[in-house]
């Protein structure tokens, strides 16, 4: 069997799951808080047909050597953490983060143990709702129903010290720190501080849907802003949102190239075929 067919079959299955990225990015030009995937790829092993040899080693000396390659294979997709555009929306409970931090977010599994991975989530949608429980206190969450986490491991309760508060004068400064407007016009805390983390390896990160990120062995821990000084601290916008960083343009053009990839490729089987078929024909 031709080494081509193999070669080309694996460029073509290369091509199709960079066709696949391509066209989750564009899926996704309008998701809040999406950032955009690349493949990668590597070569496969390679056949050492005849070696390269020095004049010390052989009367014959060779340059270089005889190498055949075995095609393609995806080798990782890697996310792309530049910031989108933070677009004005005038929502209470919309927020952008101006750097690299994330939400920190209650899971749907999570346990007591901080350090169970299954504990918190991470966003980088702040297109953040009110939730009310069985008691009337009032959370804020995802849209999903995830409670949005302060810097003290706790649900972020909107409830003043003597209860029920009206959220729509509810403001939120740079920091994450919560505050609001009462009945005689003067500024009260909340207590409530957004908890916004960081990563050392981000791209560890594995995308669970719902615009979420699960934490990993490779991405590490989640390190709290406030805690790391070194770490520069990322700004919290009250009425802004992140939009989805995917550039179409880019996305058609890599598109195009990916297209023409796979194109080619089933060309060099086409090819490969009608030589195999030309030397089956061959009479002795």
């Amino acid at each position: 069997m031709m080494r081509s067919l193999w070669t080309a079959a694996s460029g073509m299955k290369a091509q199709q799951l960079n066709i696949d990225v391509i066209s989750n990015n564009l899926a996704n030009v309008t998701t809040t808080g999406y950032k955009k995937s690349r493949m990668e790829f590597k070569d496969l092993f390679y056949e050492t047909l005849e070696k390269s040899r020095g004049s010390e080693e052989s009367q014959n000396p060779r340059p270089t050597s005889l190498q055949i390659g075995h095609g393609v294979r995806a080798a990782a997709t890697v996310k792309d953490f530049t910031i989108g555009n933070i677009e004005q929306t005038g929502d209470v409970f919309n927020f952008a983060l101006e750097g690299d931090g994330f939400f920190a977010v209650k899971s749907f599994g999570a346990t007591s143990n901080d350090d169970d991975v299954n504990s918190y989530v991470y966003t980088k949608d702040g297109s953040f709702k009110v939730s009310a429980d069985a008691e009337g206190l009032k959370y804020l969450t995802t849209a999903q129903g995830y409670v949005i986490m302060n810097e003290n491991n706790e649900p972020i309760l909107l409830s003043g010290e003597n209860g029920e508060i009206d959220t729509s004068k509810i403001t939120v400064d740079q920091n994450g720190a919560f505050s609001y407007i009462d009945s005689t016009s003067q500024k009260v805390e909340l207590n409530q501080r957004l908890k916004v983390v960081q990563f050392y390896n981000p791209n560890g990160l594995e995308s669970i849907g719902d615009n979420l990120y699960k934490r990993t062995a490779a991405s590490g821990k989640e390190v709290s802003e406030e805690e790391v000084p070194s770490y520069k601290k990322s700004k919290v916008l009250q009425g802004y949102l992140e939009r989805s960083n995917v550039q179409i343009v880019e996305e058609m053009v890599n598109m195009i190239v990916a297209q023409r990839a796979y194109e080619i490729n089933s060309k060099s089987i086409q090819a490969s075929d009608e030589m195999m078929q030309q030397a089956n024909q061959l009479r002795r």
